[in-house]
């Protein structure tokens, strides 16, 4: 149990994993996101996740949807990458 509870502790969103995001899109019906996961962003005092669509997606496949966080309702993993495989980028983002 406490190796479990360990693995748990460690779960994150790393660069170019896969993901099924649900969110909402409005009261009756969820939006459903699938594709590469390509980081955090900020939209005014909102953050959001940044997924690159895949091919389920068809004519919108490859464009890059931001969901905000407030909005997310779930998150499966498909396909995580490996902690070490993340590419780490320099922070673009300023603050001041």
């Amino acid at each position: 149990m406490a190796k479990e509870s360990e693995d748990m502790q460690s779960v994150k969103l790393t660069v170019g994993s896969q993901y099924r995001v649900k969110s909402l899109e409005s009261r009756d019906s969820p939006l459903i996101t699938h594709g590469k996961f390509l980081g955090y962003t900020s939209i005014g005092h909102d953050d959001g996740l940044c997924i690159e669509l895949d091919d389920s997606h068809k004519d919108m496949t490859g464009r890059i949807r931001v969901i905000p966080m407030h909005m997310i309702v779930c998150i499966d993993i498909i396909k995580a990458k490996d902690k070490e495989e993340e590419v780490q980028k320099p922070s673009s983002s300023m603050f001041g």
